[in-house]
């Protein structure tokens, strides 16, 4: 009989964090053993690059790359991390404090697969590891439908941006019931339409159309450089097999986070593949509103017959004149405008309209609440309330502009 007692097996690491010194993570620490409970190990950086190499590597589902603002003078090291991890096919969730949006697009960039701030949100681990294990699951048919662009075609297709001078103004409501007006117009030769949902932060176009939120956004807006039409296309999402949209990443990002010539590729992948692009545009000012701004053929600016709107819009425009950026792009849009019989309303326009020495173009009627209730249900107001005023303005406005795009066209 051996005297050799028997020694319980060890459950298999299957995670790893790795940082300069992990006591400077407590919080991690904690969810890790929460989330793993002994099957997770710690290594310092250069441990890092030489246990991706051993046998016990393969077995690994990801790595916590754990950093803070002392590490950011050393991110070609932790860019090679990145790298050697996802060689091996590993999974790399970035935990970052008080890092610069630069150090971490550039990290993003190397190819880490989630990003979690310190400290950690309650629960938020969990939900990175929970995403990518879920991620490497086979998908069902209707998650894998993507679309498929040909490579080399070049339509220049004309954008369109909507942009809400305040909160409420219905910048979304706009963009997208008109992509999916000129989606429907010309049913023999529809035209191709995309819709690039741009609010980063807030963006809501997803939640209009019923639209999963995807990683691939994130993923394809961290290394625009390498996007090519296959990576463009895994990134879209197909509505009713006639809009393309791409929806805003499934977790909030710094706005600054992606550049102007992120923004420019995008936009120019777009052009390319798709008659007619429609973006929607975040309230706030950032460094790539300029660059959306000259790709516009027309740019909306959604307003309404009050005090912030009128501030508002007087300091955008002064904002772009003082820049020199071409205004001229501008079309002002009245949301909830007066019914024609509202003469009082009317006279209240024209006042607004002379004020700010404006031309407000167009006028949309206040839908009620069918807006909100079809925006619940992930239907525009063609298949909610295909009746109701605002949709038929809307429906009228699509038409122009393709009218309007014919006639160029023709002309060149």
């Amino acid at each position: 009989m051996s005297s050799v007692m028997p020694q319980p097996e060890t459950a298999p690491i299957v995670a790893c964090t790795i940082s300069r010194d992990v006591q400077n993570f407590d919080l991690l620490i904690e969810d890790m053993e929460q989330s793993l409970g002994e099957a997770w190990g710690d290594l310092g950086f250069a441990e890092a690059l030489a246990f991706f190499n051993q046998p016990d590597a393969q077995a690994m589902e990801f790595v916590a790359l754990a950093i803070d603002e002392e590490d950011e003078d050393n991110l070609g090291l932790l860019g090679e991390i990145i790298t050697q991890a996802k060689a091996h096919d590993i999974n790399v969730i970035l935990i970052a404090e008080d890092v610069t949006p630069a150090s971490l697009h550039q990290l993003l960039r190397q190819g880490a697969d989630e990003f979690v701030p310190y400290p950690l949100p309650e629960g938020e681990l969990q939900q990175a590891v929970d995403r990518l294990r879920a991620a490497s699951q086979p998908q069902p048919e209707e998650v894998k439908k993507t679309a498929r662009l040909t490579s080399g075609t070049d339509k220049q297709g004309a954008v369109f941006v909507c942009h809400g001078m305040s909160g409420g103004t219905g910048s979304t409501t706009l963009a997208v019931n008109l992509s999916w007006e000129l989606a429907l117009l010309n049913p023999s030769d529809a035209p191709s339409v995309c819709l690039l949902d741009f609010d980063l932060q807030f963006g809501s176009a997803s939640t209009f159309l019923d639209l999963a939120r995807r990683e691939a956004v994130f993923e394809m807006l961290s290394d625009t450089e390498n996007m090519d039409e296959e990576i463009f296309g895994q990134s879209l999402l197909t509505f009713e097999d006639k809009l393309q949209v791409l929806t805003a990443p499934a977790d909030m990002i710094p706005l600054d986070l992606v550049t102007a010539e992120d923004v420019q590729r995008v936009i120019d992948m777009a052009r390319a593949h798709f008659d007619y692009v429609v973006i929607d545009m975040p309230s706030t000012l950032v460094q790539w509103t300029e660059t959306v701004l000259a790709s516009a053929h027309l740019y909306f600016t959604t307003l309404e017959l009050d005090m912030r709107s009128a501030q508002n819009t007087l300091r955008f425009k002064r904002a772009l004149q003082s820049e020199d950026l071409p205004v001229e792009k501008l079309r002002y849009v009245l949301n909830r405008a007066p019914k024609f019989t509202d003469l009082g309303g009317k006279a209240r326009v024209k006042r607004l309209a002379e004020s700010l020495d404006i031309a407000i173009e167009v006028q949309l009627p206040d839908g009620g609440k069918s807006i909100s209730q079809g925006a619940d249900h992930g239907l525009p107001l063609a298949s909610s309330a295909p009746k109701n005023p605002l949709r038929r303005e809307i429906a009228k406005l699509a038409a122009s502009i393709h009218e309007l795009n014919a006639d160029h066209a023709k002309a060149a």
